[in-house]
């Protein structure tokens, strides 16, 4: 496995949406976070306004271990429905909708009770400046959707070998039956070759397992654009040990094993 210094990020939270072909009023979620949420909350955190340069940060390299999936929750939400005529839902025309057809129907997409970790890789520089930012952020970070917040620590600290530790963290899950390993799945814009040796299991990771439409080019609210990428998934069957279960003895053995690990690159200064 490559030695890759990096960030380690913690997102949890009670729910956490990730767009990935939303329209209109469909707003669906990816089962992971995407690239484009993944840098969209550091672009935020960084105090970057839409429409300013992202070109740095879509060079970050993302790789994510599902911890617990979450449940796939749908919100139904009215709009428009009740209310005056001149208060109602303007149309792609600038007229009001009649009042027949005045109430929109908003289908929202959610995933409920969710944790992933996300370990970022890039120039040390970058990585430093977008850990300062997390720390202390510029606006306030969410999960894909301004609606979500996130829960417990969001930074879990700056690492000189990532990879190992996006193995070896305590498994935000419960431990089920007496099998000695859990599978857990990984999710990459890269090969996932880099976890660890293809011998460790059948799958290697080598492979695209499909493409997706989140690599963000710019955010403005008016033009929006995004690029199709190589989506990489493996999984890996890690030692069921490290399942901590949910909550507080969860967040105990995560405090406990970051403890004693450097969280700092070597060389880069306090």
């Amino acid at each position: 496995m490559s030695s890759e210094a990096g960030l380690l990020l913690r997102l949890a939270g009670p729910l956490q949406s990730w767009g990935e072909r939303s329209k209109f009023n469909e707003r669906d979620t990816a089962p992971f976070p995407t690239r484009s949420g993944v840098i969209g909350l550091l672009a935020g955190a960084l105090g970057r306004r839409r429409g300013e340069d992202i070109g740095d940060l879509a060079r970050l390299s993302l790789t994510v271990r599902a911890d617990r999936p979450g449940v796939l929750l749908r919100d139904l939400h009215t709009v428009g429905g009740g209310l005056p005529a001149r208060h109602t839902v303007t149309t792609a025309e600038g007229k009001k909708r009649p009042a027949a057809a005045a109430t929109l129907l908003s289908h929202r997409h959610y995933l409920a009770d969710a944790v992933f970790t996300v370990a970022l890789t890039g120039p040390a520089d970058l990585l430093q400046t977008c850990a300062a930012a997390l720390r202390e952020p510029f606006w306030p970070p969410y999960l894909g959707r301004r609606s979500c917040p996130p829960e417990g620590p969001l930074l879990l600290g700056e690492f000189d070998d990532v990879h190992r530790h996006l193995l070896d963290l305590p498994l935000a899950r419960t431990r089920r039956g007496a099998a000695g390993t859990v599978p857990v799945v990984f999710h990459s814009d890269r090969p996932l070759t880099h976890l660890a040796p293809a011998a460790a299991d059948t799958d290697s990771g080598s492979e695209p397992a499909g493409q997706v439409n989140d690599q963000p080019l710019n955010f403005h609210p008016h033009r929006r654009a995004y690029q199709s990428r190589a989506r990489y998934q493996r999984t890996l069957h890690l030692p069921a040990d490290r399942c901590h279960g949910l909550g507080a003895d969860y967040l105990k053995a995560l405090a406990a094993y970051l403890a004693p690990h450097p969280t700092r690159p070597e060389g880069t200064p306090a």
